[in-house]
């Protein structure tokens, strides 16, 4: 297969720690080759091995692409007003979901996928390489189930969110209605999911959504279908989510806004990626998480942006970043890994989120001499290019 090597790299972010070259791996004057769109040699630009084709980075900083592995991308109309209104001093509160709901429910197949394909490109331009979507603005089995069929076809990483909200026409109905969407999402919804080729499952875990009951009949029941579990938790107030995603072994657990040290404590014993999402808080002027309890406790920590048209309507991994470093306290290296392999753990990916020998070549040129620019330059578009593994195919 034709070969490819990347030379003159001025700063080559591998996250490669058997390097000894810090968290993320950092070479410096460094270069890589790429065969058949995998990585297959890193190291000093001097020492390059030959290669059919070259290409001079010219000094740029080359990171892995980033892997955003929360997001809402299917759905239609925004919410421009309530945005607007919380900045003028109203709370937050998940019942806002219901207007998408509405409006999603009324949009094409169409329209769904260009709104989509719109944000995966912007996400894109941006340097995200590898996105996860969810459904949730359907609530109905016709809804999901075309979500995420058109979800499937732009991503590998799709989620069932079928328990993000009660709808208003089950949640009108009193007791009887929720336990009856509960059983919807739980039977014929979770069936057209499967059939849609879903890879996740998620619920949001939390206040003005479902309790920890529900969540765990929810899971369960998408396990037995052989979906893998996720979970919105702890976004809203303090619950019973996080603990729930530990003894689900859930790949992540979602916001963690508010957590207490026995939260902390099982995420650092457990599987679960800690899943922060700084456009949330920013979006709600709700308190953030303290990352730093989160990595000296030894918990995996991921960053997402968390898309969608209500709380955080933004594509940029760039902007999340700055904001972690800004107000969540993270170091600007454990930004950049949260933003990169932090996510590949997230969604239990072991070929994404670095560039070391094996690794998909999914990669981003930085118009900046080191990745600590993206925190130290917020509201500049520092990306060159962004490259997937197929370009060198």
């Amino acid at each position: 297969m034709p070969t490819t090597a990347i030379v003159k790299i001025g700063s080559l972010i591998t996250n490669d720690q058997t390097l000894d070259a810090g968290l993320l791996g950092e070479l410096r004057d460094a270069a890589l080759v790429i065969e058949n769109g995998r990585v297959a040699w890193v190291g000093s630009s001097a020492q390059v091995p030959d290669a059919d084709r070259v290409v001079d980075a010219g000094g740029r900083t080359i990171l892995p692409g980033f892997v955003d592995s929360h997001a809402h991308m299917l759905f239609a109309g925004d919410r421009a007003a309530e945005f607007s209104a919380r900045m003028s001093g109203q709370a937050y509160v998940a019942g806002g979901i219901n207007t998408t709901v509405e409006a999603t429910r009324a949009a094409s197949s169409a329209d769904l996928e260009r709104n989509l394909v719109r944000l995966a490109t912007e996400m894109k331009s941006s340097g995200t390489t590898t996105f996860e979507t969810k459904s949730g603005y359907g609530l109905s089995v016709e809804d999901e189930f075309r979500a995420l069929e058109i979800a499937r076809k732009h991503t590998l990483e799709t989620t069932y969110l079928g328990a993000h909200v009660v709808p208003a026409d089950y949640k009108n109905r009193g007791e009887a209605g929720i336990d009856a969407f509960v059983e919807l999402v739980k039977g014929e919804m979770l069936a057209a999911a499967v059939k849609a080729g879903a890879k996740w499952i998620d619920v949001f875990c939390d206040r003005g959504a479902f309790d920890a009951d529900q969540a765990r009949e929810i899971l369960e029941a998408g396990r037995m279908a052989g979906l893998a579990p996720r979970i919105h938790a702890n976004q809203l107030q303090p619950g019973q989510g996080v603990q729930l995603a530990v003894e689900l072994d859930c790949a992540s657990a979602d916001h963690c806004t508010h957590l207490s040290a026995t939260d902390i404590e099982a995420l650092a014993a457990s599987n679960t990626v800690a899943t922060l999402l700084p456009g949330a808080e920013f979006s709600t002027r709700s308190p953030y998480p303290d990352a730093r309890q989160l990595w000296s406790a030894g918990a995996t920590v991921a960053i997402a942006t968390d898309c969608n048209p209500g709380s955080s309507y933004t594509t940029s991994m760039p902007f999340c970043i700055a904001v972690a470093v800004r107000d969540m306290y993270f170091t600007p290296e454990q930004a950049i890994w949260s933003a990169t392999l932090g996510g590949a753990k997230a969604l239990r990916r072991a070929d994404i989120g670095h560039l070391g020998v094996g690794a998909r070549a999914d990669l981003i040129q930085l118009d900046a001499p080191s990745a600590i620019h993206l925190a130290y330059r917020p509201g500049v578009d520092l990306i060159h290019s962004t490259h997937l593994a197929e370009d060198f195919s």
